[in-house]
């Protein structure tokens, strides 16, 4: 990546910050003990992990002893839902706005028998409370209600408190993926009454390869994996400490100076959308509701969205659209599908992601560089 680009993937994921590798320097240096062993260099490797577990504890308003880490959100995602249906009965209740890693889990769980249910959105990509109170109607037996705090394609807002309420008194436990939220919404599991919730380290500026499941007292849950006493046998295998003791760092940064990046992320946002919603044929997925500050979504009339990721790219602006490639092709967003779109307007589209690390001054360049791509795009159409 040349210092001259502008990185707009923040929902992907994010730059280490230089004070999280400073935190994880010890660990990588010099308390290479295995957390588990009793002798002095272990339980000093030890202490790094639960002062992590603390730090990630007061970053979501839990108890450390309700903190299991993980190899990321994925895992966490999986362990949730898979491990809740494995010891309640009833089924799942989700929506088809979630993550690959919920979908993924759900559509395992249809597989093998398991009723699943999708809460519909409305066309600004909203689950709302009434919506679930009617899909819940169509499987009383639900066990889990698994929806996410902020959508990772349009950052649309989920109020987690009121769908909690709602699933709480039809005797489901709920699941929030927050994965998208730390960092820029009050993430506050009291407060939002869940009784799961997960969260990634790389997307708040720690490394890559940690996550955490945050689990309420007495919620009983089944191991994915098997095969030793780590996490309160929850997640067998030795602690990767380095990225544990970073993950710890990156959610208490993330929770401390959340006002400040609040207000960068959304002046640049802002800045940026100003600019590019100027632009003849430019619209914003999900207008009209509620979202966090942190996603820009947005489709572009007359466009391929993946050409136009190749001449942003060529100009030095990175951003994503719809999911990964595959065969050399962008497949349209299944969270766009979903609100509604049709095939070619999701694939017009293109999600824009920030940071508190994007200067108002890099969003307004971004913005002028998103004008003469799309130019660029429409000629080479036309």
């Amino acid at each position: 990546m040349s210092p001259a680009d502008i990185y707009l993937d923040h929902a992907a994921t994010t730059p280490l910050d230089p004070a999280v590798l400073e935190a994880m320097r010890p660990a990588l240096e010099t308390t290479f003990g295995n957390p588990a062993s009793v002798h002095r260099a272990g339980q000093a490797a030890r202490r790094l992990v639960e002062r992590a577990r603390e730090q990630v504890a007061g970053a979501i308003g839990a108890e450390p002893r309700q903190v299991h880490f993980t190899s990321g959100a994925t895992e966490a995602d999986n362990q949730a839902i898979l491990g809740v249906l494995a010891e309640r009965p009833g089924g799942l209740v989700t929506s088809r706005l979630e993550h690959a890693a919920v979908l993924g889990a759900a559509g395992a769980l249809e597989r093998r028998g398991t009723p699943v249910a999708y809460v519909p959105p409305d066309e600004h990509g909203i689950i709302t409370p009434k919506a679930l109170e009617r899909t819940l109607d169509t499987l009383p037996e639900t066990a889990l209600v698994a929806l996410m705090a902020v959508n990772n394609e349009t950052g649309a807002l989920t109020d987690v408190a009121e769908v909690a309420d709602v699933a709480h008194r039809r005797g489901a436990l709920v699941f929030c993926d927050a994965v998208q939220a730390l960092g820029v919404e009050a993430v506050d599991v009291r407060n939002w009454g869940v009784d799961l919730l997960a969260v990634s380290g790389h997307k708040v500026h720690g490394p890559k390869g940690v996550g955490a499941l945050c689990v309420a007292e007495g919620v009983a849950l089944g191991p994915l994996l098997l095969g030793g006493a780590q996490e309160r046998g929850l997640r067998p295998g030795t602690h990767p400490v380095p990225a544990i003791v970073g993950m710890g760092a990156a959610a208490e940064l993330a929770a401390r100076e959340l006002p400040v990046r609040r207000r960068r992320i959304r002046d640049a946002r802002d800045g940026f959308e100003a600019r590019a919603l100027s632009v003849p044929g430019v619209e914003r997925n999900g207008a009209g509701g509620p979202r966090s500050v942190k996603h820009s979504n947005l489709r572009v009339a007359g466009v391929d969205g993946e050409t136009l990721l190749l001449v942003l790219d060529d100009l030095g602006v990175q951003a994503s659209a719809g999911s990964a490639c595959s065969a050399g092709s962008v497949e349209p967003s299944h969270v766009l599908l979903a609100m509604g779109l049709d095939r070619e307007r999701a694939r017009a589209s293109i999600r824009f992601s920030f940071a508190h690390t994007v200067s108002v001054d890099d969003a307004t360049r971004a913005a002028e560089v998103f004008v003469e791509a799309v130019a660029r795009c429409r000629r080479l159409a036309a």
